[in-house]
């Protein structure tokens, strides 16, 4: 096969060409358009910002990530407690539970007993 062979396609190699370069800078677009519209930095080639923040707006966003931080530690301590709970209930042997209960159910004999109602 020579390059004479590909001559009845060089039309279509062509235009694939410019098709497939039309989309992607139609892509580059949409994309930078999705961007502004929901409000992320645009970046340059470099990954610099073209648009940087002001100082207020980056300052209230770091108090705001502050405070959910705080928040989420916060939330985050009270679950390890949790699980810490449930992690002695299910490792505590079933002997030590069911003794526990029977102690429990005898307690509360003893006491109706006192009183006179068993």
């Amino acid at each position: 096969m020579g390059p004479e062979d590909f001559l009845p396609y060089l039309g279509w190699i062509i235009g694939g060409g410019f098709v497939l370069g039309a989309m992607g800078i139609l892509a580059s677009f949409q994309t930078t358009r999705m961007k502004i519209k929901n409000g992320y930095p645009l970046e340059g080639m470099w990954g610099q910002s073209l648009k940087p923040g002001s100082d207020a707006q980056n300052a209230q966003r770091v108090t705001l990530l502050t405070q959910e931080n705080a928040e989420l530690r916060a939330e985050l301590g009270s679950l390890k407690d949790r699980m810490a709970n449930v992690e002695r209930i299910v490792t505590d042997g079933g002997y030590h539970l069911g003794a526990e209960i029977d102690a429990l159910r005898d307690r509360a004999l003893a006491n109706l007993k006192d009183k006179g109602a068993a």
